[in-house]
C-alpha cells in the first residue's frame, strides 16, 4: 500500500511539478509519512530548474502547512489517545515543552529534517489548544525555512546536496538544531519585556 502510494506521489510531481509537490508535502505531513521523500523532490526539483526554486519551496511549504492544519483540526476534535499514541512515552514531555513554548514547539520540529519526530508536536499543538494563528506561522516558517535551504543547497551543489544530506543527515539535523537555538534564544532577548522603574 505504502510503496504504491510513494510510486503515485512520485508520478505526480513528475507530472505537476509545484502542484504535484503540494499533494506530496500535504500526505507526508497528515495521514502519510515519507522520511526524506519530500525533502528528496524538492531538492530534485530545484537542481533541475532553479529559477523556479521559490515557487517549488512555497509549494512545498503551503502543502506541508495545510496537512498539519488538518492533524491540529482532528487533534482539537478529540486526538489526546491519538496524541499519546504516537508520543509513545513522551507524551508529558511533549506537553510540559509545548505549554511554556507554542510557537517554539512547531518551528523546530518543522524546520528539523528526520530522523527527528514531528508529528507528535503537531497533534500536541491541537490537544492543548495553542492558538491557531501561532501555530499556522510556526509552521510555515519552519518549513519555509528547510525547504529553503533545501532548495538553496540544490542549486548552489546540484545532485551532491542530496547526497550529502543522505550520507550527513545527523550531522545537517545536529547543524540546524543548533541554529536554532541560537535563533530562540536571540527572541527571548529580542522581546524581553523591560523591567518598570
Amino acid at each position: 500500500m505504502k510503496s504504491k502510494a510513494f510510486l503515485w506521489m512520485q508520478a505526480l510531481v513528475l507530472k505537476f511539478g509545484g502542484l504535484g509537490m503540494f499533494v506530496v508535502t500535504f500526505f507526508d505531513s497528515s495521514i502519510l509519512a515519507f522520511p526524506f521523500f519530500p525533502d528528496a523532490v524538492v531538492m530534485e526539483l530545484c537542481a533541475t530548474n532553479p529559477a523556479r526554486t521559490p515557487y517549488y519551496v512555497f509549494m512545498a511549504a503551503t502543502g506541508s502547512l495545510a496537512g498539519c492544519i488538518l492533524l491540529y483540526a482532528l487533534a482539537k476534535k478529540g486526538g489526546e489517545a491519538y496524541f499519546h499514541r504516537h508520543a509513545k512515552g513522551k507524551a508529558e514531555k511533549i506537553r510540559e515543552w509545548v505549554d511554556s513554548n507554542a510557537f517554539l514547539s512547531a518551528f523546530l520540529p518543522a524546520v528539523l529534517p528526520p530522523p527527528f519526530p514531528f508529528k507528535p508536536f503537531v497533534l500536541a499543538q491541537g490537544v492543548f489548544q495553542v492558538p491557531v494563528r501561532t501555530f499556522i506561522m510556526a509552521i510555515l516558517l519552519g518549513r519555509g525555512l528547510r525547504y529553503g535551504l533545501e532548495g538553496f543547497f540544490a542549486v548552489k551543489y546540484g545532485s551532491a546536496a542530496l547526497a550529502f544530506l543522505k550520507v550527513h543527515g545527523i550531522a545537517v539535523v545536529l547543524g540546524m538544531l543548533g541554529v536554532a537555538v541560537v535563533l530562540y534564544f536571540a527572541s527571548r532577548l529580542a522581546f524581553k519585556p523591560t523591567p518598570v522603574k
